[in-house]
C-alpha cells in the first residue's frame, strides 16, 4: 500500500465530473502531510512527464481523475477522465 491509496479510493467513490479539494482535505484523506513538492503544479500534473512514475499521479489516474493544482497554491482541481 502506498501513501496515496486512500486518495485513489476516495476518488473512485466520487460521482462529480469536477471538484476542488484543499491541501488540508487531501491530507485528511491520506492521513499524512503532503510534501513541500505538492506546492509545485508539476507535482500534480498527470500529463507532464508521463514516463516518470509518481505515486500521487498514479493514485489520481487510478481513481479516474486528472489533478491540477490551482493558482492559489493550496488547492487541487480533480476532473474526471473521459
Amino acid at each position: 500500500m502506498n501513501d496515496y491509496d486512500a486518495l485513489r479510493d476516495y476518488l473512485k467513490k466520487q460521482s462529480l465530473p469536477e471538484f476542488v479539494l484543499s491541501f488540508e482535505a487531501i491530507e485528511e484523506i491520506i492521513g499524512a502531510a503532503l510534501p513541500r513538492a505538492a506546492q509545485r503544479a508539476s507535482w500534480w500534473d498527470s500529463l507532464r512527464s508521463p514516463q516518470e512514475k509518481m505515486p500521487q499521479r498514479e493514485a489520481c489516474l487510478a481513481g479516474g481523475y486528472v489533478a491540477t493544482r490551482l493558482p492559489d497554491g493550496n488547492r487541487v482541481r480533480f476532473r474526471r477522465m473521459k
